[in-house]
């Protein structure tokens, strides 16, 4: 990116699992940015409240997590070994437990938890302020940076995202279902939504990337293209 341009913001929203974080990752390296993976934050919050028996088969008890939420520190450390920012919860390094399925499974009703979005959107915003960053999530362009200079919004068809989950954790050496997790992209995508905290939904200045049949090359240099435009 040309030194003489001034550092942006970059809001990349999108339904789950459709790679928006790999996207934003790899932009943010491509530009000396700092990336910033919101979804992370969220995942953090489940995974205390998933310890703490304060999340279980997506009931969440509400006034136990908005009590707790003072317990809960949640920040990003560079990781000096893969040079990526990894995600901190209370003084331990929680960026391969957040990834597990019984996370997946919760973190829609965590997140819809009116306290822990306020929270967290002031966490975002805190972090962006003086710009040059890429942000990932559900609300980022709507809610954190409404005033983004650029916004794009990532998806893909639910099968395609629910294949690439599987590659990714068969990968890791889990056992999951396919099924299991294509259910659980769909119902995210209900409860993402039409939840009445900061619905999942697309900008009116958002550009849309449909990465249903596309590499991660390809996406991220359709990305890129859009960058000389601001």
């Amino acid at each position: 990116m040309d030194p003489l341009i001034s550092k942006i913001v970059i809001a990349i929203d999108g339904h789950s699992s459709c790679g928006k974080s790999t996207v934003a990752r790899e932009l943010a390296r491509k530009l000396n940015y700092i990336f910033i993976d919101s979804g992370a934050m969220y995942r953090a919050v489940t995974l205390y409240a998933l310890r703490n028996h304060i999340v279980e088969n997506g009931i969440v008890d509400r006034e136990k997590l908005k009590a707790d939420l003072s317990k809960i520190k949640v920040y990003f450390r560079m990781n000096s070994q893969t040079q990526h920012n990894d995600i901190w919860l209370n003084g331990e390094n929680i960026e391969d437990e957040i990834r597990l399925l019984e996370v997946s499974q919760n973190v829609s009703p965590v997140a819809a938890v009116a306290e822990v979005r306020q929270l967290l959107v002031t966490l975002q915003h805190e972090m962006g302020i003086e710009k040059g960053i890429v942000m990932d999530g559900r609300d980022i362009g709507t809610v954190v940076f409404p005033e983004a200079e650029l916004k794009i919004f990532m998806t893909a068809l639910p099968d395609v995202r629910a294949q690439r989950r599987f590659d990714e954790l068969t990968a890791k050496g889990e056992t999951v279902s396919y099924e299991q997790i294509r259910a659980n992209i769909v119902e995210r995508d209900r409860y993402d939504e039409t939840r009445d905290e900061s619905p999942l939904r697309r900008a009116t200045d958002a550009v849309l990337l449909d990465n249903s049949y596309m590499t991660r090359e390809e996406q991220l240099d359709w990305v890129m293209n859009l960058i000389p435009k601001i």
